[in-house]
């Protein structure tokens, strides 16, 4: 069976005012381009994202399930749900599956009480960060990032940070690539940006 190589950067930071996460556009396999508008950073609910790396199918799949959980948990409580609990039932739902893995490395990043960021790995494992990155450009991106992060960035410095690391991954991953998306989630709004490249 031939070996076929999946590629992109996302990256996360939790600040005091809240979480930044940003990602790439590009899609490939292997070595091929299969399309450069992809989007990788899906909202979950209004206080929470996700970003996504690895296979497209099973990042939208678990997006949905995620989806589906956030709206069932505000509809019987009348509240949201909360990053924990959303980082624990796909922590769950990914090792309920470990010996036909979903090939995906998440960050899951919101507001509820306070700003929280999670990194979810494939079997299932989960850990709260106050930065992470995923996918193949992630060597890259992270050494950008423990050069520069602070928690007491603001919300703009911190998109720039994260945009700075995407995009160094941009220049040194070929699996990385085109523009870069940056979702901004606080107590009072979550809003998706696209930067060029």
């Amino acid at each position: 069976m031939a070996r076929v190589i999946h590629g992109t950067t996302t990256v996360g930071l939790k600040v005091k005012d809240g979480v930044v996460l940003a990602a790439d556009k590009r899609a490939s396999t292997g070595y091929y381009i299969a399309h450069k508008k992809v989007r990788k950073i899906v909202k979950i609910d209004d206080h929470v994202v996700m970003t996504t790396a690895g296979l497209v199918a099973d990042a939208q799949m678990l997006a949905s399930q995620l989806q589906y959980i956030a709206r069932q948990h505000k509809m019987e409580t009348g509240k949201p749900i909360s990053i924990k609990s959303l980082a624990s039932y796909l922590g769950l739902l990914l090792n309920s599956y470990k010996y036909y893995p979903f090939v995906v490395q998440l960050l899951l990043g919101g507001y509820d009480d306070e700003p929280h960021l999670y990194a979810i790995e494939w079997f299932g494992d989960y850990v709260e960060e106050d930065y992470a990155v995923t996918g193949s450009g992630s060597p890259v991106a992270v050494g950008i990032l423990e050069a520069e992060y602070s928690k007491d960035l603001s919300i703009d410095d911190a998109i720039n940070l994260a945009v700075k690391a995407v995009r160094s991954a941009i220049r040194r991953d070929v699996f990385t690539g085109e523009a870069v998306d940056v979702a901004v989630v606080t107590k009072d709004y979550v809003k998706i940006y696209s930067f060029p490249r």
